[in-house]
């Protein structure tokens, strides 16, 4: 997705709406002749306008990699939504390692934060952002507002299709506040026009019903599934972020809503995807052509760079040692940062059972042990890089073997619904008594394992719900998921389920049960009198 200089006048709007109220610095903005009006004189402007809320899940500022940033306040390099979406769902969980000493890192590492942490203000600030952008998009876009300007007829259906792509768009940002904050933070929508006030807090049960009501209503408005262009939202991408809803809704609103989350992953799977045959390609600079990425956050090492998600995933975990095994399309040496913790090492089959051994299942074939030790013996910040196997799932070249374009910024895409993560959803809410089929269930998993292992050894006879747990960690590892998941199945917070530095002490030990949600940052709760903290905090 390229990016246009014409963002810096959607930035302009954007801020105007995200601060709430005019400043000195807006009111010069006559000066070089931009205004609402005729930064859409050109009818691709509405279109441009969309590409930089999609762009928000994957570039920082009006720049790349870095450089007038859309946060102020913060590390730019360390602010893009995916990658600290990926710090709070997968570093605070049994799978990461992150040894570097970044802002708020260590804390997360060992379960110990706090409602001053800048991790979690960036990504609560990241979501917010996101919304205010959408719900930017959606006042320019208006009826009365498209006739006001004379759009033509035939652009005017195009933005009713951009529209509700960015009502999507939205509604993923408000499910991650769901997700991740309990769903209390701050609620707006394009109703609320931009000036000097205090958005009122919302609440997991509102903010449950709005993100359904708002993608039940805009999936008949999308393109079909499959039927848009690559990296763009359609039907399919509201009936999966339906079923992440519906599959999490008892945590969430304490509702059993497991059929619904069937009913949406059958519509997933008649839309005609199917499995990606090569698992590691799922992850290559070229995945734009991977079957089964349903959504990806689309990335291009020239036109979109940024210090973000998969530029960690590449760079971060390799270091000189790793990089010379093999090709990776990065640079000599990486900067040695990310690790895994064994827990997730150890949910992988290995001869003997032994982690040194080669695995049957190629998904554990990205681990690199030489050198390396199994165990984290000393605490995760600060640590040497070589405990803990490293991690080499995403690589920087095409399923070719040619790298990247830039052997810093990486072409992968992060296929953020995939078809796997759907069948699994649809055997685990099956095991959950939401319906189904006992024998399509087991059918959807052996054909995850059967891509994984080559052949049918590796495929089981029964499933119950921790091998569910289990087969999502080695399916979807290092994808964002997996403090979800361990929320769900209750093996978060307490001592049910413990691993490497949980709660700051080597083999683990108890979080309170609050950690299952994160805490209203602190700034913004002394900012705005109509919030409340989470509970506990």
């Amino acid at each position: 997705m390229k990016i246009s200089n014409i963002y810096q006048l959607f930035f302009i709007l954007i801020m105007s709406a995200f601060i709430n109220g005019c400043t000195d610095d807006l009111d010069d903005i006559d000066t070089i002749n931009i205004n609402s009006e005729n930064a859409f004189d050109d009818p691709q402007s509405y279109l441009q306008f969309l590409s930089k809320i999609y762009a928000g899940l994957s570039v920082t500022g009006q720049q790349g990699p870095s450089g007038q940033g859309d946060l102020i306040g913060f590390d730019e390099g360390n602010s893009q939504y995916m990658r600290t979406y990926f710090y709070l769902n997968e570093v605070t969980a049994d799978a990461v390692k992150w040894r570097y000493d970044d802002a708020g890192l260590a804390e997360l590492l060992v379960n110990e934060w706090t409602a001053d942490n800048d991790v979690i203000s960036v990504v609560y600030n990241r979501l917010i952002f996101q919304v205010t952008q959408a719900n930017e998009f959606l006042r320019q876009t208006e009826q009365s507002v498209l006739d006001g300007r004379n759009v033509p007829a035939d652009i005017q259906t195009d933005i009713a299709f951009y529209r509700a792509e960015a009502r999507f768009l939205r509604a993923l940002s408000y499910y991650h506040g769901l997700e991740l904050f309990g769903g209390n933070i701050p609620f707006v929508t394009e109703e609320d026009l931009p000036g000097a006030f205090f958005p009122e807090q919302t609440n997991a049960v509102d903010l449950f019903n709005y993100i359904e009501s708002e993608l039940i209503e805009i999936a008949d408005l999308l393109v079909p599934a499959t039927q848009n262009d690559y990296g763009r939202a359609d039907q399919a991408a509201a009936w999966t972020l339906l079923a992440r809803l519906y599959l999490n809704a008892e945590v969430y609103i304490g509702e059993n809503r497991y059929s619904d989350c069937i009913n949406f992953c059958e519509r997933i799977i008649a839309a005609g995807y199917t499995l990606e045959p090569n698992y590691n390609e799922l992850f290559l600079a070229d995945n734009n052509t991977a079957e089964g990425i349903i959504f990806p956050v689309t990335h291009d090492g020239v036109e979109t760079q940024s210090f973000g998600y998969m530029f960690i995933m590449v760079n971060g975990t390799l270091d000189a040692n790793i990089n010379s095994s093999g090709d990776f399309g990065a640079n000599t040496g990486g900067f040695a940062g990310l690790t895994c913790k064994e827990n997730f090492v150890r949910l992988f089959e290995f001869p003997n059972d032994d982690p040194f051994q080669d695995s049957p299942d190629i998904r554990a074939s990205f681990f690199f042990k030489d050198g390396h030790s199994l165990e984290l013996t000393s605490p995760p910040t600060g640590s040497d890089f070589q405990e803990g196997f490293g991690y080499t799932k995403f690589r920087n070249l095409t399923s070719d073997g040619v790298p990247g374009q830039d052997n810093s910024y990486p072409d992968i895409d992060l296929p953020l619904f995939r078809l796997a993560d759907v069948y699994l959803m649809y055997a685990e809410a099956f095991l959950r008594n939401g319906g189904g089929d006992e024998g399509t269930a087991l059918g959807y998993v052996n054909a995850i394992r059967q891509r994984a292992y080559g052949d049918a050894s590796g495929n089981v006879a029964s499933l119950d719900l921790q091998f569910i747990l289990d087969e999502r960690g080695r399916e979807l590892g290092w994808e964002g998921y997996r403090r979800t998941d361990l929320v769900r199945f209750g093996q978060y917070t307490g001592n049910t389920y413990l691993w490497d530095w949980k709660g700051g002490l080597e083999n683990g030990t108890s979080i309170p049960a609050h950690f299952d949600i994160f805490p209203i940052p602190a700034g913004d709760l002394n900012a705005n009198p109509n919030l409340d903290q989470n509970p506990d905090y």
